[in-house]
């Protein structure tokens, strides 16, 4: 079985030493409670937590996946019980508002816990996942009602949420949607169709499952400015706030998937289901986006959660494995063979990971300060900068970890060789769980165009001015700091091309907007990539100066990892840089009819 222990002094050095957390908690409202000592029982908890409660069930889980009969679903052994630790250890109201049962602690704490749940049991960790999102879609758009009937029992865990968007013949494209909500009694609609690929959909983890469902109304305008949002319970609440009767929602099959196996995938069927309008009429795709932002930062952290768990097993693995002796000579006499870490390439493949490992985990809690601001600050100009850069932010956690954390769980497979491919070792497990990431939430294609056609060019590049200046001004700074010229010379060119890829896209996109598509795949990965070079940068200046210490171990494995990505992972972005330039004539020359010649469809 895989092993795991979560990098809490990796976690401290981001917070406290890199990002200065606890100046950035004591400007928030109420940080004081987010105070040194709560912040660290909330890591060594959160850590025991995932390790011995969380992991013992991941890889059983994923061999007895779930079950369905008679409309049921059963999860795996152990994941209820786990599911009531959870819940008794009040982690779902973390960072909820204490006006409805919340414990009023910054996102950010709750994210770090996130990443500790996604490297040790993704699949159980998507239960109490999506509520999250659920609830805050509810405490933005939802009535005084709906909040008092539904929030308190999300926050508190013993209600589980869903969001129920895809549809058979719709995934990404949501104003095809056929479900329908018919006006019924008072307040109440007759909620009708399917929905597919539904996450935790049905289970036996909580006494109810609260659905968030896109549906249409009748006479509403066609496409997505028709689209309206629904609360439709598995239970309908009774009087006093508790189950009742069951209403109109039912499983109908689970989907036999590739991964992620402890997790309900399902397909709910909605017969006449009794919901209730969350927000306005026709505007049920806004309210739905403030639980997907919630969510696509979510799969960014399971990118990142799985990207830590292989790391650290590969590394286990190799300083075991014996095979062959060092190209320079045997390294570890005393033993018939050397162990693989000796080997350049496999360094190659660790130092991968390690370095995505290190590096996502930096851009997520950068992205995790300003949530915080968004969340909690005050209003005003920092909150609004905060808010722009979350934006621009929150496709790159998404696609850009999911991305390289596909790449990082498969180099876990090719460092442990042929035992990679067997089951028992639980590397392959992490490969398929972390292959669904790329999907959903939006894909990475669909990440792409909200960042380069949403975010930035509709914003005629504002919002990634704000972004850019703040690298241009710490290259700026740091241009005379002798221990930071190999990292502040190339990021200061990439930011400068930076700019410049995007007005070329800009310009090219005002004659044919194909060149929108066409670039932002590759677009995304080198914001990527330059967003990791400045974080990485900053790392280094904070590393070069602690090497005296009593840690200098650590500060210069910092200083090394910094070193292999700016060397060997940042210059992908020469090749991301040239796909984008080439533009969509190569792409959009052939026919959809002629793609299939040579062979008959």
């Amino acid at each position: 079985m895989p092993s795991y222990q979560a990098p809490i002094r990796d976690m401290r050095f981001v917070m406290d030493e890199m990002l200065d957390y606890p100046a950035h908690y004591a400007r928030l409202p109420n940080g004081d409670d987010a105070s040194p000592d709560v912040v660290s029982a909330i890591l060594e908890e959160g850590a025991r937590f995932a390790r011995d409660v969380l992991l013992p069930i991941n890889q059983s889980g994923d061999e007895e996946g779930c079950l369905l009969e008679g409309g049921e679903v059963k999860a795996p052994n152990g994941f209820k019980e786990a599911y009531q630790q959870y819940v008794e250890g009040g982690w779902p109201s973390l960072a909820a508002d204490p006006a409805h049962g919340g414990q009023g602690l910054p996102p950010s704490l709750a994210m770090l816990l996130s990443e500790m749940i996604c490297a040790t049991n993704l699949a159980w960790g998507m239960y109490p996942g999506l509520s999250h999102g659920a609830a805050d879609a509810l405490r933005h758009h939802g009535t005084d009602d709906q909040k008092a009937t539904y929030l308190t029992k999300l926050v508190e865990g013993v209600w589980t949420g869903t969001m129920c968007l895809t549809e058979p013949h719709c995934g990404t494209d949501l104003g095809l949607i056929k479900t329908r909500a018919v006006p019924a009694d008072g307040d109440a609609y007759a909620i009708t169709g399917t929905k597919i690929f539904i996450s935790a959909g049905e289970h036996n983890l909580a006494e109810n499952i609260v659905h968030l469902v896109l549906a249409k109304l009748p006479g509403a305008p066609e496409g997505s400015k028709g689209i309206s949002l629904f609360v439709v319970p598995k239970f309908l609440p009774d009087a006093q706030g508790d189950v009742g009767e069951r209403n109109g929602v039912t499983c109908g099959s689970l989907e036999h998937k590739m991964g992620i196996h402890g997790n309900a995938t399902c397909v709910m069927n909605f017969d006449g289901a009794t919901g209730y309008l969350v927000g306005p009429p026709n505007k049920g795709l806004a309210c739905m986006f403030t639980m997907m932002n919630a969510a696509r930062l979510g799969v960014g952290i399971q990118g990142l959660g799985l990207i830590e768990a292989s790391f650290q097993n590969s590394l286990s693995y190799a300083r075991d494995r014996l095979q062959m002796r060092g190209l320079s000579g045997k390294q570890a006499p005393e033993k018939p063979a050397d162990p693989i870490i000796v080997h350049p390439d496999v360094r190659r493949m660790l130092l991968t990971q390690k370095a995505f490992a290190e590096g996502g985990r930096m851009l997520v809690l950068y992205a995790a300060q300003m949530l915080d601001v968004v969340e909690h600050g005050e209003p005003g100009e920092e909150r609004d900068h905060a808010e722009t850069l979350l934006g621009l932010l929150t496709p790159i956690v998404k696609a850009f970890l999911t991305e390289v954390g596909f790449e990082s769980t498969n180099e876990g497979v090719q460092i442990y060789g042929g035992h990679g491919f067997i089951k028992e070792w639980g590397m392959e497990q992490l490969v398929r769980d972390a292959r669904i990431t790329r999907l959903y939430e939006g894909t990475t294609g669909i990440q792409a165009l909200d960042l380069l056609g949403r975010k930035v060019l509709m914003s005629q590049g504002e919002s990634l001015k704000v972004f850019t200046k703040e690298i241009h001004k710490f290259c700026k700074t740091e241009a005379d700091n002798p221990a930071l010229k190999e990292f502040v010379e190339p990021l200061a060119k990439l930011n400068a091309e930076w700019g410049e890829l995007t007005m070329g896209v800009g310009m090219k996109a005002m004659q044919d907007r194909e060149e929108v598509g066409a670039a932002s795949v590759d677009y995304l990965m080198y914001s990527g990539y330059v967003t990791l070079a400045y974080l990485f940068a900053r790392a280094a200046k904070q590393a070069s100066t602690s090497l005296e210490g009593d840690d200098k171990a650590f500060y210069a494995a910092k200083l090394n990892t910094a070193r292999f990505y700016y060397q060997r992972l940042l210059p992908r972005t020469k090749a991301h840089a040239q796909m984008i330039q080439s533009g969509a004539s190569s792409l959009m020359a052939i026919s959809s009819e002629d793609f299939g010649l040579g062979f008959e469809i």
